[in-house]
């Protein structure tokens, strides 16, 4: 009898305990653990900074769980009221947001700073899920104009302040969601001819500092000191690890303080220089593999939302790890964009969490929802 009544227990708790992806689960699993041993070399004389990783990373399991816990009919019961108050607090952050380094990007409430933008990442791509979903059958292509102003509504707002890393996340994740709907060929070719043009009023629109990052992208050299320093003392970072690396914790370039943010923005600079091209295709692999396991979810989900949503969280995988890599390796400008699963810091993990929880809840939930 009290054997069939544990068996019975755990019956009634498995359903909310084993919510996680197996596969999905495993290779977070990696990435962290190769996380903190990098992490380790790169905060040598820095006390504190694996202890709090530890304690982001049990926020972001934290949080994944609990993500995975909610449906997908519930995600789509709150996407309109998540993609308004986000809306609402973005416009906040313009009328009276707290100034930071030249930014207006928080937000004080009470006791705490909040960063509205990192909700859009979230909301937006479940509101437009949400939309087409209603749309699902009578497409025209005003459904996609409409898209479009729900994308760019929140996107100018954040560029606003300005966040040009974080305004290209939530434009890559929006922009899955309408190129999965069914864009059609033509009206995206018609966008990057748009966009073409447009690039001489987007320069005039940039920021100094934004115009200065692209310019350094072009010449590093120009200000090898100065604003070039960054980009030059990465690349010599990773090019300098070879083959093999120079060895775990043996990085000249990371432990002689030449390499900038060493521990958020700019780890895979470390992990190139100690761990060579060799461990660079390993983490290439394990984020390859992360994308494709996103992908498969998505393309078996069970509705046309649960589809869009999982393509779209999948995307902002993709987006952070090509536009961090690309910036520290000196093709991209350098945009405040963490490597995913790799950067020190608790905002961005908790990110990563829920959308990890909502790729687990399409998958967990896929028998249960009525195609």
């Amino acid at each position: 009898m009290r054997i069939n009544e544990r068996r019975s227990l755990w019956r009634r708790v498995k359903p909310y305990v084993a919510v996680f992806d197996p596969p999905l689960l495993l290779l977070l699993v990696l990435l962290l653990t190769t996380s903190l041993i990098t992490l380790f070399s790169a905060s040598l004389g820095i006390e504190g900074k694996i202890e709090d990783q530890l304690r982001n990373i049990a926020m972001c399991v934290l949080v994944m769980w609990i993500t995975s816990n909610i449906s997908p009919q519930n995600l789509m019961r709150i996407a309109v009221p998540a993609y308004t108050v986000t809306v609402l607090l973005l416009v906040a952050v313009a009328l009276f947001g707290t100034i930071k380094l030249g930014a207006r990007r928080w937000l004080h409430i009470g006791f705490i700073d909040i960063q509205p933008s990192e909700l859009a990442k979230i909301a937006v791509p479940l509101m437009l899920a949400w939309y087409f979903q209603n749309q699902q059958g009578h497409l025209r292509w005003h459904s996609y104009l409409v898209g479009a102003l729900l994308l760019m509504v929140p996107v100018g707002l954040v560029m606003r302040q300005p966040d040009l890393g974080t305004s290209l996340l939530v434009v890559a994740a929006g922009f899955a969601v309408i190129y999965l709907a069914g864009l059609p060929w033509r009206a995206m070719l018609a966008l990057v001819v748009a966009g073409a043009c447009f690039m001489p009023v987007a320069w005039s629109m940039m920021h100094d500092y934004q115009r200065e990052r692209v310019m350094t992208l072009i010449d590093p050299t120009a200000d090898p000191l100065g604003k070039g320093f960054h980009i030059i003392q990465s690349t010599i970072a990773i090019g300098s690890g070879g083959i093999m690396g120079k060895g775990w914790t043996k990085g000249t370039q990371t432990h002689l303080e030449f390499i900038p943010e060493r521990t958020t923005d700019f780890i895979f600079s470390v992990y190139s220089e100690e761990f060579g091209l060799a461990g660079n295709l390993f983490l290439l692999l394990l984020y390859l593999l992360l994308i494709g396991r996103g992908m498969m979810i998505a393309a078996n989900a069970p509705n046309f939302f649960t589809r869009l949503l999982a393509g779209a969280m999948t995307m902002i995988f993709f987006t952070y790890a090509f536009v961090n890599m690309g910036m520290v390796s000196g093709i991209l400008p350098v945009v405040g964009v963490p490597l995913p699963f790799m950067s020190y810091g608790g905002t961005a993990l908790l990110t990563l969490g829920i959308v990890s929880g909502i790729l687990m809840s399409v998958q967990r939930h896929r028998k249960l929802v009525q195609t």
